[in-house]
């Protein structure tokens, strides 16, 4: 069974802002028992509401007989710096003021968390990992680690991500966190400030995670004879009742802003020169259906890194299909360690 366990950074943590923490913990689950050599270590990071137990949300990957066996693997997964499942974040209390941070909790980069994941790696005393592997938020992260430390990281999968946050999803983000700031509790600071605005952001983002088939086909009304309370409509905000009763609007301001600051280029003379510290073999993944990580953002990555595969997840999920179409995932996985690579799939004339 998965095994979770917390770490605790006891020095001063310095952040790209220049701000700093005063130490800080990181939440993190481990499955499956490292071997002799060490050379079966599995690392994955989480999208933005996830949380380090990966078996909850990516359980089709994980498991007896699956494409990750922990008979056969070392799994860690770290919930991220600012989040909400056991990792300091804005709901943790200051131990300068021994009250919680909430609004004064300091901005945190992609780069910025991968670096107190490299703190948990040293910790665990892991020299080399064989496989980073994230989507989403989770893929920046792992691209921005796998560039801060590429002599650690053999292979890299990075699943409906880009190298840069586009202009096109900080957009989306910025429209979830109006709807935040436009909650009047927001500017209080309680646990459950921005709660009701959170639902609305949770909404919007529904509709940049999801496609216009997905709701065509499980949310149509049955008949013609509706005029309101639509199954659209109400799926909508049970979606942010959802999310609201797990999550707090403190950290998703917080990890949204972490995707939007998502530039490995930044400091290392632009993208393209920056990919070329890259020195695992990639694989880039994407969703055909995806409008919020569209697949161009991972076909160009491909076209950017020598000897990388791509790999196209056909899906009606849009970027959900990340999560959700896991038997395609995994058998691009399975195709990338036996062949060394994974054979492009002809994407060129289909309309996305």
């Amino acid at each position: 069974m998965p095994e979770h366990h917390t770490y605790h950074y006891q020095k001063q943590f310095r952040l790209e802002s220049g701000a700093t923490l005063p130490g800080f913990q990181l939440a993190y689950t481990t499955y499956g028992q490292l071997n002799s050599q060490q050379n079966n270590v599995v690392w994955v990071c989480h999208a933005l509401t996830g949380s380090s137990d990966f078996t909850d949300w990516w359980g089709e990957l994980f498991g007896p007989g699956k494409v990750y066996d922990p008979t056969d693997w070392f799994i860690v997964c770290a919930n991220t710096l600012g989040g909400c499942y056991g990792s300091t974040g804005p709901l943790s209390v200051n131990p300068k003021t021994l009250k919680p941070y909430f609004h004064d909790f300091p901005q945190l980069t992609n780069r910025d968390i991968v670096t107190a994941f490299d703190l948990l790696r040293q910790e665990l005393g892991l020299e080399q990992v064989h496989t980073l592997l994230g989507g989403s938020l989770g893929g920046q992260q792992a691209l921005e680690w796998a560039l801060l430390q590429p002599d650690i990281f053999k292979r890299l999968i990075h699943v409906a991500s880009n190298a840069r946050h586009s202009p096109w999803g900080i957009a989306f983000n910025e429209s979830q966190r109006m709807a935040i700031r436009q909650d009047p509790s927001w500017s209080s600071y309680s646990e459950t400030a921005g709660q009701e605005g959170l639902k609305t952001a949770r909404a919007i983002a529904m509709l940049s995670y999801r496609h216009y088939t997905t709701y065509e086909q499980t949310q149509q009304e049955p008949g013609n004879s509706i005029t309101d309370n639509f199954r659209a409509a109400t799926y909508q905000v049970y979606q942010g009742e959802k999310l609201a009763n797990r999550f707090n609007a403190y950290t998703y301001w917080q990890l949204s802003k972490a995707m939007d600051s998502h530039n490995i280029g930044r400091d290392r003379g632009g993208v393209e020169k920056a990919l070329q510290r890259l020195k695992a073999k990639a694989l880039f993944v994407g969703v055909d259906t995806d409008i919020l990580f569209p697949v161009q953002e991972q076909q160009w990555l491909h076209e950017q890194v020598p000897g990388s595969s791509f790999h196209l997840i056909r899906s009606n999920y849009g970027h959900d299909g990340f999560l959700v179409e896991c038997d395609q995932l995994s058998q691009a996985i399975t195709l990338f360690y036996e062949n060394d690579s994974v054979p492009t799939l002809n994407y060129e004339n289909h309309a996305y």
